[in-house]
């Protein structure tokens, strides 16, 4: 089989390969989560980043309150398999963060405890289909909210080169050079309708060894980025964090990438010094790192947990 064919997949095989994936999902640095945020009988929650419900789920076995938790999530299988908490008594929102954020603030809830894991799940990157993942070929994709217009194959299609080296140095952080290189090629070789076509084809460009990361790491990273517009949603919901908070109330956020950490850190550094017109006190002066809190989940090797308190 060529890399450019895809097999067809039945509806039912596809579920029962989420289904297992969902269950082998470990949720990043949940003890240190749990530990930070001290969640209590009776406080209400907010999971910005549902997800399949790792985090939810425990914060929830503590808290107890499921009628004063709500958990958000854009992607449409995540929602789905969020079920069992709704039968609970939980609410849902089928929307992004920064969307939820608002219609929260504006019904006037507040809530003691507020988490986004900004990570991508597990489930998301081991099913092919949804195009995430390099080593894995499948639809070129990326959408974390399917009935969103724009996927990875209308970016890496249409977008002209100047916008393809911009987003490979600035969301994939690679050096200009490699990034034009990467971007001539792509250009050069479209269309381009698969994941491993587009692995391939950033393969092909690469100049001298490598070993443990894959060249093609970083321009997947920049457009899924680009594609699901994540800082820019990011640097529009840290400013609403502490309306979400009741006084007392923590809030934490778990990062994966420095752009993103960048972020975080920065609104943080931006509380600490605001004397007596900060909202937050800082409760992690320096991060909660993923390589040395959580050794025994691979995907929390790069994670980063920042958590603060509402004054």
């Amino acid at each position: 089989m060529s890399i450019k064919e895809h097999p067809p997949q039945s509806s039912d095989s596809i579920e029962r390969r989420s289904a297992e994936s969902e269950r082998l999902h470990v949720p990043v640095l949940l003890e240190a989560s749990i530990n930070v945020l001290q969640p209590r009988a009776g406080e209400s929650y907010l999971d910005l980043t549902a997800g399949y419900g790792g985090h939810a789920r425990e914060f929830l076995a503590k808290t107890k309150a499921f009628k004063n938790a709500v958990l958000v999530d854009r992607d449409e299988n995540a929602i789905k398999s969020l079920s069992e908490f709704t039968k609970n008594g939980a609410t849902l929102m089928h929307t992004d963060f920064v969307s939820a954020a608002k219609q929260l603030i504006k019904e006037g809830m507040k809530f003691d405890i507020v988490l986004a894991d900004l990570g991508v799940s597990s489930p998301q990157l081991d099913l092919g289909e949804r195009g995430f993942s390099f080593t894995k070929n499948g639809p070129l994709d990326m959408r974390m909210d399917s009935r969103q217009t724009v996927s990875a194959e209308t970016l890496v299609n249409n977008s002209n080169l100047d916008y393809l080296i911009h987003i490979i140095t600035e969301y994939g952080e690679e050096p200009y050079k490699i990034a034009k290189r990467i971007a001539e090629a792509i250009v050069n070789n479209r269309p381009i309708s698969s994941t491993g076509q587009l692995a391939s084809l950033v393969l092909s460009t690469h100049r001298g060894k490598w070993s443990k990361i894959h060249p093609a790491t970083r321009t997947f990273q920049a457009i899924r980025i680009a594609v699901n517009n994540e800082l820019n949603l990011i640097e529009d919901l840290l400013p609403l964090l502490p309306k979400l908070l009741k006084k007392g109330g923590r809030v934490g956020v778990i990062s994966f990438h420095s752009l993103e950490d960048r972020l975080i850190k920065r609104f943080f550094k931006e509380q600490a010094v605001s004397g007596y017109e900060a909202e937050l006190e800082i409760l992690t002066k320096k991060p909660i790192v993923g390589s040395k809190y959580d050794v025994q989940n691979p995907r929390a090797r790069s994670a980063k947990l920042r958590a603060a308190l509402k004054k």
